[in-house]
């Protein structure tokens, strides 16, 4: 099944990445820079995931994630949080701040396919 997935990430190899191999495995997928660019397009696309970088100039992901959740039109999105400075506790904290679910990376191009596909049919996280 086509599902539509938002990449938020600053990263340029970092988002091309994860956009080919989403893409790759039969996935829409739209990017974002920033997380002001990336509440705006999940606002316009109401995509079935949105993976969001935390570590990002300017708006970062944990408040682009909140503002989305608390917003009564984007507060149903699966919103996942990507790090890559994972640290001992970070899952619970992005789990209470409203996330579905957390990644670290670097993200296996080979596990990911399976990972997205859990979180887009089953409710709650891998």
């Amino acid at each position: 099944m086509l599902h539509r997935i938002l990449i938020v990430e600053d990263n340029d190899n970092n988002r091309s990445l994860l956009r080919d191999v989403l893409i790759f495995h039969g996935h829409e997928v739209a990017v974002a820079s920033n997380g002001q660019e990336g509440i705006a397009l999940a606002r316009e696309l109401l995509p079935d995931l949105i993976l969001m970088d935390i570590q990002m100039p300017g708006l970062d992901g944990m408040t682009a994630g909140r503002i989305l959740k608390g917003d009564p039109a984007t507060s149903g999105l699966k919103i996942i949080a990507l790090t890559s400075f994972a640290m001992q506790g970070d899952q619970e904290k992005f789990l209470s701040a409203g996330f579905d679910g957390y990644l670290s990376k670097p993200i296996s191009t080979r596990e990911l396919p399976g990972i997205i596909s859990r979180w887009l049919d089953v409710e709650g996280q891998p």
